[in-house]
Parts: C-alpha cells; sequence; structure tokens
C-alpha cells in the first residue's frame, strides 16, 4: 500500500493525490486532469509521488477503450520521459518496469485508433508517450516540436540560435525569430531526408505514421530528420542531432 503521506509532489505532500486519480474521467477538458499535471508533471518535472502514480494510470489505461485512454497515457508517459527529476528517484523504467510494458502496448493500441485520423497532434503525443515509455533519450520529451511546427537550436557551428520551421509559414531555418512576419529576414530552405535512405529511429516513426495513415506527420518527420542551414554562417546540420544535443541531459 502507497502511503502518499510520505511522498511529494510540485505543492508539497502527496496526500491529495488518490482523491484526484479517483475522480477524473474519460473527458479530456476534465479540470482534474489539469490539477493532476499540475502536481505530478509540472512543467516537465516529476517528483516521487509522480513515479508512485504509474501503477494507477496505467489500471486507468487498462479499463478504458483506445480512444479514451489518451490522458492517462499522454501523463504517465510525460513521466517517464521526465529527465528532471529533483528528489533523485530510481529510474521508473527499472522501478515500475511492468507498468511501463503494459503502458507501451496499451499506447499502441491507441496509436491505432481510427479517431486519431483528423487529430495529428494527438497522434504526436501519443507517439511520444510510447518514446517515453520506450526509454528512448530525448525523443519522449521533444517529439511534440513536430505540432509546434518548430524547433529552435544553436548552429553546431557558429552557436547562432536557428528557428526551425516546418508549417503553414514555410519550410525554412532562420534567426528572427519574428519569421511569421513578412518583412522577416533570411530565410534558407530546409532539405528533407530521403525516406528511403532512413534508419533506425528516423526509420521506424516514418514508417509508423505512414502506417497509422498520418501523412502530416510522416511528412514532418522528414524535415526533423533532414538537413538546415544556419542563417547566420551557411554552415549545414542535421536538425535531429541539433535538437538532441540541445536536449540531452
Amino acid at each position: 500500500m502507497t502511503d502518499w503521506s510520505q511522498l511529494k509532489h510540485a505543492y508539497g505532500t502527496a496526500e491529495d493525490v488518490p482523491g484526484l486519480l479517483a475522480k477524473v474521467s474519460q473527458a479530456p477538458n476534465d479540470a482534474d486532469w489539469t490539477e493532476l499535471w499540475s502536481r505530478l508533471c509540472h512543467q516537465g518535472t516529476v517528483y516521487s509521488a509522480s513515479h508512485a502514480a504509474l501503477p494507477a494510470l496505467r489500471d486507468m489505461a487498462r479499463q478504458w477503450s483506445p480512444a479514451d485512454r489518451q490522458q492517462p497515457l499522454l501523463l504517465a508517459g510525460a513521466i517517464a520521459a521526465s529527465t528532471d527529476q529533483p528528489y533523485g528517484e530510481q529510474d521508473p523504467h527499472v522501478a515500475y518496469a511492468s507498468e511501463m510494458s503494459d503502458l507501451l502496448q496499451l499506447t499502441e493500441e491507441a496509436l491505432r485508433d481510427p479517431s486519431l485520423s483528423d487529430d495529428p497532434g494527438t497522434y504526436v503525443y501519443l507517439l511520444a508517450a510510447l518514446l517515453g515509455f520506450e526509454d528512448v533519450p530525448v525523443w519522449g520529451e521533444q517529439l511534440d516540436g513536430l505540432n509546434d511546427d518548430e524547433y529552435e537550436v544553436p548552429c553546431p557551428a557558429c552557436s547562432a540560435e536557428n528557428f526551425i520551421a516546418f508549417g503553414e509559414y514555410g519550410f525554412f531555418s532562420t534567426t528572427d525569430g519574428m519569421y511569421m512576419n513578412e518583412t522577416a529576414a533570411k530565410k534558407i530552405p530546409l532539405q528533407p531526408a530521403d525516406s528511403s535512405v532512413l534508419e533506425g529511429l528516423a526509420q521506424k516513426l516514418h514508417s509508423r505514421a505512414l502506417a497509422d495513415n498520418q501523412a502530416d506527420v510522416a511528412g514532418k518527420l522528414l524535415y526533423l530528420f533532414g538537413e538546415a542551414q544556419c542563417a547566420e554562417c551557411d554552415a549545414v546540420f542535421s536538425v535531429a542531432d541539433a535538437v538532441a544535443t540541445r536536449w540531452d541531459g
């Protein structure tokens, strides 16, 4: 039996967590989910109570259909992927190995749900959760940049901050943070990866997105795993490598 009074969340003792876990519903806009997120994964930081909540989140996801289990999976995935653990807790992939395995399978089912065909944003969040359960460095936390249509990374050659845009404003690199304005400074077209030569994680994610009928996500992944040219010094660099270098802690 978990003694929640001995555990901590973002605001102190975790005695209120069991009540919140019991109250949340399948509705994604349920305010109790916001309360849980703020306590257990506050701005990406996790606490002793965060890991202790993983079994309950797994059980919740088990009880709900693939279309309804998104909230427990997304919160559990964020907890699993977090590298910001001020209490120095044991690696949850070791301490909660059984739960991680179950959550992985539950997320696999959710990703294949037809209802996501018109919701690429949630698909990306669930894909990031999957990577969190698989203990893939960086991308469990950073894959959601696909939903922002942007990554901000330093040039590996000159350290200038480059905005890598791949969305409604175009597909380019620039050092102008106001690139959405027509008066934006220099923009250099991105070079997407060739899907036929992808390998490793890039190939896995791209093939999966296509198999799940997520063509828009698959297209963005080609830019994520493609190359950009620094708008300051013109050096060419891998976008994914630059993201990993910035966030691999």
